[in-house]
Formats: C-alpha cells, structure tokens, sequence
C-alpha cells in the first residue's frame, strides 16, 4: 500500500514537470507587427535586441517589415497594417498637424544624430563643404529629415540650397544609390551599409558625416497610434524593455562583437564591413543609451523643419512624446 502511494506521489510529481516543462516550451508570444523606415545598420540596437533574442524574453514575436520611407511607414500604422512604426519623428508632427484625432505618439527613441554620409565619386582626403558649391547632391525625399538635415548643415556651411548647390528631391530613397552609381549627381548621402558597400566596389568614397555636422537630434524612434498605447500598454512597455536592452549591449560591446551579432540581419555584408560601419557610427555618438527622447530634442528637431520651410506650425512635446514606458523601464 505505501509502496502504491509512493507511486502515486512520484506520477503526479513527474506530471507537474512535464506539464511545466510543456508550458515553458510552449510560451505563447505577443506579435507585433514593426514596420521600419529602411533596412540600415544606423538602428543597430533594434537588431541586436531582434538578434539577441531580448524581445522574446519580454514575451514578444516581433514581425518586422521595410517601409522604404517614412511617410509609407506612417500610412502602414494608420490603417493599422503596422502596430509599431519606426521613423523619424517629423511624420507624427505632420500628421498631428493635419488634426488627425487618434494621431501618433513617440515613445522611444533609438538613434540621435542623422545617419548618413556624403559620399563622392573620388577619395577627397581634404573634402571641404565650399568643394559643394555649384554641384549636385542626390539629398533623400523633400520634407524627410536626412534631406533637411542635410540642408540645415549646408546652410550652416554657407551654401544655400537651390542657388549655390543643388540638392535633387526626386530619387526614392531605395534609389538613391543606384541612381548615383547610374551618373546622376556630384555627390549622394547615404545610409550604411550602402555607403560602405560602394567603397567597397570603388563606386563611391565617404567625404563627410552630415550626422557630425547636424549635432544631435532626435532622428529615429518608435511611435504607435494614440489609440494602441492606450489599449496595449504593457505590450509598449515590453517593447520599450527589449529596445533598453538592446541598447545597453551595443554600448557595452565592441565594434567586431556588435557586427558578429547584426550579421543574420545583414546576410549579404561581411563582417569587416559591418564593424567598419559600426565604429564609424560608434565614433560620432550616434546611438541613445536609454529609450528616453528629450525636449530640447524634439524642438530642435522643429527648427530644422521650420528653416527648410516645411512647417506650418510647432507641435506641442507634451503631445507627441511620452517618455512614461523609458522612466520605468530605465529604472527597472
């Protein structure tokens, strides 16, 4: 009789491990559907976070799609065919702007500076902005923040776009590239790994980082409808956990260690590039250690647009950012 309860005792105990076992096997994840501006090693904290498996430790499935441009982006999260957007902040002041009722919101910043660099057709060891007058840079989408960024250096430089250099606003962003290579252009900004890819092929020399020049600006963030921070707030919470995380282990980390791990999120550029590419960004300070976006920022951000003209009116900081999910996950 004892030896039968033993037996009991030990079937149910093996039960409950292989019932726990089960579960813990069997977690079932929250998709979110992420859609990003373009595919760049810019955002290396966001595919290290994807890479290092952190937003599945959170509970999450991360769907990850390519807008190719913010504005694409924006239009993917509106009609809620994206939960989470991934762009430059200026797309929410823009739509706020429109008086959109359940408009989008920024709660987590990623990158602080712009991401690209100039490059030209030749090695300009002593490249000078005055070598831009009476030229032509292929400049990104008018009214996107690489293109008024880079019209904001090229004033700060003297030059005044449209009468002493002419930037091009009609190349799609994936196109750019292509276009460059193709004869169009003196010069092209470019995103890595683009840029180091043509070096690469001798297609095209960096000269200058419009990041450098531009100083710190709140570039890229993560941003949701009003309506889905509302309803989903641990989720955002989750999220904001995971892009913490990610970028805690990129500043902790060096260039060959950061590139090792973006690999499977860039297949086709082999590790010396990628490091390269790392450094170079790691150098001009472009990536925020926390998810917390800043006002001074935010309103910095507002000039840049108000000098290019596009405009109508400043948004207010209070309603497009909240910084509610970095506080707590900044502490945690």
């Amino acid at each position: 009789m004892k030896k039968i309860s033993l037996l009991i005792i030990f079937v149910m105990l093996m039960s409950l491990v292989a019932v726990s076992t089960v579960g813990c096997g069997e977690q079932e994840l929250t998709k979110v559907r992420l859609n990003e501006v373009t595919h760049s090693i810019f955002y290396a904290p966001m595919y290290a976070a994807l890479n290092l498996g952190f937003f599945e430790q959170e509970g999450l499935e991360v769907e990850l799609t390519n807008g190719a441009g913010a504005d694409k982006v924006m239009t993917a999260v509106l009609a809620d065919q994206a939960d989470i957007g991934f762009m430059g902040p200026e797309a929410s002041i823009y739509v706020f702007n429109e008086g959109k009722e359940d408009y989008v919101i920024n709660f987590a910043q990623l990158t602080q500076r712009d991401g690209s660099f100039l490059v030209a057709r030749e090695p300009d060891p002593e490249f000078t902005w005055e070598k831009l007058r009476g030229k032509t840079i292929i400049g990104g989408r008018k009214g996107g923040v690489p293109e008024m960024t880079l019209e904001y250096v090229l004033k700060e430089k003297g030059l005044e776009p449209g009468k002493d250099v002419t930037v091009l606003t009609n190349i799609q962003f994936a196109l750019m590239a292509g276009a460059f290579t193709g004869g169009t252009g003196d010069y092209v900004t470019l995103f890595e790994p683009v840029a180091a890819a043509l070096e690469q092929e001798s297609k095209g020399y960096v000269v200058a980082s419009v990041g450098k020049e531009g100083g710190e600006i709140p570039y890229t963030a993560f941003c949701a409808k009003k309506s889905y921070i509302e309803e989903n707030p641990e989720i955002i919470e989750k999220f904001t956990k995971a892009v913490a995380l990610g970028q805690k282990w990129v500043a902790t980390h060096s260039p060959q260690e950061i590139a090792e791990v973006l690999k499977p999120s860039f297949p086709d550029s082999d590790l010396e590039i990628l490091a390269k590419v790392v450094e170079r960004y790691n150098e001009q300070d472009t990536w925020c250690t926390t998810p917390y976006f800043k006002k001074a920022g935010f309103e910095r951000l507002q000039d840049v647009i108000e000098e290019a003209g596009q405009l109508t009116k400043r948004a207010p900081f209070e309603k497009l950012v909240t910084n509610e999910f970095a506080e707590k996950v900044v502490i945690e």
